[in-house]
C-alpha cells in the first residue's frame, strides 16, 4: 500500500509499505477519509515522544473507513462495516481507569498511521473505541469524531450552561468547535483570533455572537469584558492556543466566581504567572482537560450524526495522499483549517 512515513522532523515520505494482516482482536480498515490536525503539524515540525516511538513510523490519526479484514475473535464487527476509530483506548485496569479517569490512563494505547491506504486498528481500540458509522453519514464527517470528542469532553467538564457568557481565544478547528458547542448549549459566545479565515468561520460555522480581530485592537481584555454582564468579566473563558502568555491573558478576562479552562497544551517546561489574590478571593475555578474517553467519543459521533454541527465547513481543502507534506506546509502558513486527505 501507499503510505506517508515519518522519518524525522520535517521529513515525511510517500512510500510503498506492506499491508499487515490483522492479528487476534484486530481489524484492517481501508481508509476512506483522513484529516489533518494541529497535533500532526506539531509532530511534523518537532517529532512526538508518545506518538512517534520509532522511525520510520506511520503518521496521522483522524480517519474513517471500511473494514477490509477481521482478526480472530472479533465479534461485533464484520467485513464491509463502515467505521470510525479513535486514536487511543484506555486499559481499564490502572489506577486512573479504576477511578473512571480514562483520559489519564497510564497505559493508553495510541494509534497512528491514518495517512495511508490501510490501517491496522489494535484489539483494545476495536473493543473500546471503534464505532460503526450510520449509513447516511459521510466518511469525511465521521473522521471528525476524535477531535470533537476532545471538545465535548472539555466543554462538559467545564460546565457551560445556558445564558453563560463564554469567551474563546484561539480559533483553530478545536476553538471553533468549542464555540459552536457552547452555542448549542445556549451560551453567548465571543471569540478572538488573528487569522482572517478562522475569524470568518467563527461566524459561518460557530455562529459566534461576537468576533474580535485581535490584530485591530490594543486592549483585548476590555473587548472581552465589555461582552460580559455589566462588564464584570466572562462566566467562562477558554484558551485553545497553548501559549503561556495567552493562558495569562485568558485568566484576566473571567469574572469572580467564573471558570477558566486552559485547554491548549503548552510545551514542556512552560510556566505561567497567575494572581493568587484574584484566584483565591475571586473564587475562580481553573480546569485543564486532556484528551477524550470512550464516553465522549460516542457523544461526539452522535453529535455529528445529528447534523447539529456541520463539520464539513471546517474542511478547507482536499488533497491526495502524496500531498500530505503540502498540507502540513499550508497549516504552517495558516491558510487552512482542516485538510481532507483521500487515499
Amino acid at each position: 500500500m501507499k503510505a506517508i512515513q515519518f522519518y524525522a522532523p520535517e521529513d515525511i515520505r510517500y512510500e510503498e509499505v506492506p499491508v499487515k494482516e490483522p492479528e487476534k482482536g484486530e481489524v484492517l480498515v481501508k481508509i476512506m477519509a483522513a484529516l489533518t490536525c494541529g497535533t500532526d503539524v506539531k509532530t511534523f515540525r518537532r517529532g512526538h515522544p508518545v506518538l512517534i516511538k520509532k522511525v520510520p513510523s506511520g503518521f496521522g490519526h483522524e480517519f474513517s473507513g471500511i473494514i477490509e479484514k477481521i482478526g480472530e475473535g472479533v465479534e461485533n464487527f464484520k467485513v464491509g462495516d463502515r467505521v470510525v476509530a479513535a486514536n487511543s483506548a484506555p486499559c481499564g485496569e490502572c489506577f486512573y481507569c479504576k477511578k473512571g479517569q480514562y483520559n489519564l490512563c497510564e497505559n493508553l494505547e495510541f494509534l497512528n498511521g491514518a495517512y495511508a491506504e490501510y490501517i491496522i486498528v489494535p484489539a483494545r481500540i476495536v473493543e473500546k473505541n471503534m464505532i460503526k458509522i450510520p449509513d447516511d453519514l459521510s466518511f469525511e464527517e465521521a473522521a471528525f469524531t476524535e477531535p470533537l470528542a476532545n471538545v465535548v469532553h472539555g466543554a462538559e467538564r467545564t460546565g457551560i450552561k445556558e445564558g453563560d457568557s463564554v469567551g474563546i481565544i484561539g480559533i483553530g478547528p478545536i476553538g471553533l468547535m468549542f464555540a459552536k458547542y457552547a452555542k448549542l448549549k445556549g451560551a453567548r459566545v465571543i471569540v478572538g483570533g488573528r487569522n482572517p479565515l478562522k475569524l470568518k468561520l467563527a461566524k459561518e460555522f460557530a455562529d459566534a455572537d461576537e468576533v474580535v480581530d485581535l490584530t485591530k485592537i490594543n486592549d483585548a481584555e476590555s473587548a472581552f469584558k465589555q461582552f460580559s454582564d455589566e462588564g464584570r468579566g466572562l462566566d467562562v473563558a477558554i484558551e485553545c492556543v497553548g501559549l503561556p502568555e495567552i493562558w495569562e491573558q485568558v485568566f484576566s478576562i473571567v469574572r469572580p466566581g467564573g471558570t477558566v479552562h486552559f485547554f491548549g497544551g503548552c510545551k514542556k517546561g512552560s510556566e505561567v504567572k497567575l494572581s493568587a489574590v484574584k484566584m483565591h478571593y475571586g473564587d475562580i475555578k481553573i480546569i485543564s482537560v486532556f484528551h477524550h474517553t470512550p464516553e465522549y467519543v460516542r457523544k461526539a459521533l452522535d453529535l455529528i450524526s445529528s447534523h447539529k454541527m456541520d463539520v464539513k465547513k471546517l474542511i478547507t481543502e482536499e488533497v491526495s495522499l502524496d500531498k500530505v507534506p503540502y498540507a502540513m506546509q499550508k497549516h504552517i502558513e495558516g491558510n487552512v483549517i482542516k485538510v481532507l486527505v483521500k487515499p
